[in-house]
């Protein structure tokens, strides 16, 4: 399996509930709300609203975001992402317009995924 291969896909107009744990990268495209664990990637796309608690190796946000958010690796906000909540995370990338509500923990050393 390639390094950047998605594992799982949510798509557009899916809505989910409960709890979500994977290897590897999943994408979200549509409505989740609850937790999400893994060490792998979380792509949130630009249409999908995800609610609850992250804590993942690395997310890549398009979308909206409601909640705690712990990345092992690296938060990547592009311009069309709106986050409110708590980050933690040693590395944030924000592109210019991207809306960010709430606190942000950076540091170097790596939270660990509960």
């Amino acid at each position: 399996m390639a390094k950047d291969e998605i594992n799982a896909f949510m798509g557009m107009g899916t809505t989910y509930q409960g709890k979500l744990v994977f290897k590897g990268t999943v994408r979200i495209d549509g409505e989740f709300e609850g937790e999400i664990e893994s060490d792998g990637t979380l792509i949130v796309g630009n249409e999908a609203h995800v609610r609850g608690t992250i804590n993942v190796g690395q997310l890549v946000l398009s979308g909206a975001l409601e909640g705690d958010l712990k990345a092992q690796a690296k938060v990547v906000l592009y311009k069309q992402a709106n986050i409110s909540g708590k980050i933690t995370t040693p590395t944030l990338v924000v592109e210019e317009g991207a809306v960010v509500k709430g606190e942000i923990n950076m540091s170097p050393e790596t939270p660990e995924v509960e």
